[in-house]
């Protein structure tokens, strides 16, 4: 159990230091509206954030924390935000779909974790974190690698 704290522990402080937003092969920033761009960074800010909350509420054994945190990250999702339908274009048509493939399947596991919080289930919490810390690197490997050259394939 200690392992996979101190291994959890390792992949969050990376994540945490290169958790912005940028451009990668497949640009993203620059194609969004200012709007979009906008509300994708501040989402990745309340993301780094909450994901900080977890880490800690995991490690203390605070269940509601985690999930009440989980739950933030999943409701942060920038699809369900009040946006136009001109939004909604400029977006679909501005990010790779292998981005919005990834984004959706990070809110999904958010909700488990969130379901894992509220069942006091540590363990599921662990596992269920370490893939969303996965998730977050495989996004920015793919999309925001000029960014985070530490993370290029």
């Amino acid at each position: 159990m200690k392992t996979h704290v101190l291994r959890l522990s390792a992949v969050l402080v990376a994540t945490l230091l290169f958790s912005t937003f940028a451009t990668a092969a497949e640009p993203v920033t620059p194609k969004l509206t200012e709007k979009l761009d906008r509300l994708l960074r501040e989402e990745m800010r309340s993301i780094q954030s909450a994901m900080g909350q977890v880490h800690s509420a995991i490690v203390m054994g605070d269940h509601a924390t985690v999930a009440k945190s989980a739950q933030a990250i999943h409701d942060s999702f920038i699809l369900q935000q009040s946006l136009t339908d001109q939004d909604k274009k400029d977006l679909m048509s501005a990010v790779p779909e292998g981005f919005i493939k990834l984004d959706k399947e990070f809110h999904q596991l958010a909700a488990e974790l969130a379901a894992a919080g509220s069942k006091n289930n540590t363990g599921k919490q662990l596992t269920i974190f370490n893939e969303m810390t996965q998730n977050c690197v495989q996004c920015h490997e793919e999309y925001v690698s000029d960014r985070f050259p530490g993370l290029s394939k």
